[in-house]
């Protein structure tokens, strides 16, 4: 075996057509990072679930910045209860065949870069299942200058977490017990956070609410809809206080000459000047294919 292979990354993530890292990690843009630090969490949910990824959101977290947005590339790990036999061979497999050092979660925490977010299926333990505490989550901040982590298990040092900048944390509870009892079986391979399964290279979106995972080959396309939802809001907004249209108006599927009137205003308001680089033209070809099949009642996602 290997831990962190990456031909078994590579045939996890068939789907993605983009840069990957040396060890075969999906390398979503730091332009579609940027962005999707603007967007909400409902905005990213709706092209998921339009698309059958339906079990991309956990909000049974708590959250050490529960103000701070938090995105990143996914690094993952998975750790079960301790085997004696099944735990001596894979530590000595990482130290004797693939040259780590220390535990197995320094392993993880080593191999971080620039914007990434460590997510950690640790079985909900949380008593001696501290996955990081004020030492690795320094480490974390340093290595990956906006990332964090995303621990189904337990952190220590909170005192000390909560003053380190750069850093978010996502986890299940707390405890003052250092890390022990436990086996990494897998690096960079599938993780369960969860009611969600986190791959390698995900682009994770910590918000308020919760995290959620975004499929490396969906991230653009969430990108783009979470940014037409943004400013189709701004816009229903802006007619609802007007009483222009009625809420059944805004929120059902647009009518062609409600359509027009958006981008109208679109391409004259300054609030939709930042949105400008979207196009509009297969979404006004839907409402006019719709115009000839009667009303649509179906809400807006």
């Amino acid at each position: 075996m290997r831990f962190d292979n990456p031909e078994d990354i590579v045939q996890l993530t068939p789907l993605w057509e983009g840069d990957r890292f040396e060890n075969g990690r999906p390398r979503v843009s730091e332009d579609i990072l940027r962005r999707m630090r603007k967007i909400t969490l409902e905005e990213a949910w709706g092209p998921l679930w339009n698309r059958g990824y339906k079990n991309q959101f956990e909000g049974d977290l708590r959250i050490v910045h529960p103000d701070r947005v938090m995105v990143g590339r996914a690094v993952t790990a998975v750790m079960v209860p301790m085997r004696p036999d099944l735990h001596e061979t894979l530590l000595k497999h990482g130290h004797d065949q693939e040259g780590r050092r220390g535990f197995f979660n320094q392993w993880v925490i080593d191999s971080l870069g620039e914007d990434d977010v460590v997510v950690v299926d640790m079985y909900d333990k949380i008593y001696q299942g501290t996955y990081v505490g004020g030492n690795l989550s320094t480490a974390i901040a340093t290595r990956t200058k906006r990332g964090g982590a995303v621990i189904w298990g337990g952190i220590r040092d909170i005192q000390q977490i909560v003053h380190i900048d750069g850093i978010n944390v996502y986890y299940r509870g707390s405890d003052p017990t250092a890390i022990a009892d436990c086996t990494m079986v897998g690096m960079n391979v599938p993780a369960r956070i969860g009611r969600t399964v986190c791959l390698p290279g995900d682009v994770v979106l910590g918000t308020p609410s919760g995290v959620i995972f975004i499929p490396p080959h969906l991230a653009e396309l969430t990108i783009v809809q979470a940014e037409k939802s943004q400013v189709r809001d701004v816009f229903g907004f802006i007619r609802l206080k007007e009483g222009v249209y009625s809420t059944a108006q805004i929120d059902a599927a647009w009518t062609v000459p409600l359509w027009e009137d958006f981008l109208r205003w679109f391409g004259s308001a300054e609030e939709a000047a930042e949105y400008r680089h979207l196009e509009w033209d297969r979404e006004l070809e839907e409402a006019r294919r719709s115009a000839h099949d009667g009303p649509d009642a179906s809400v807006r996602l």
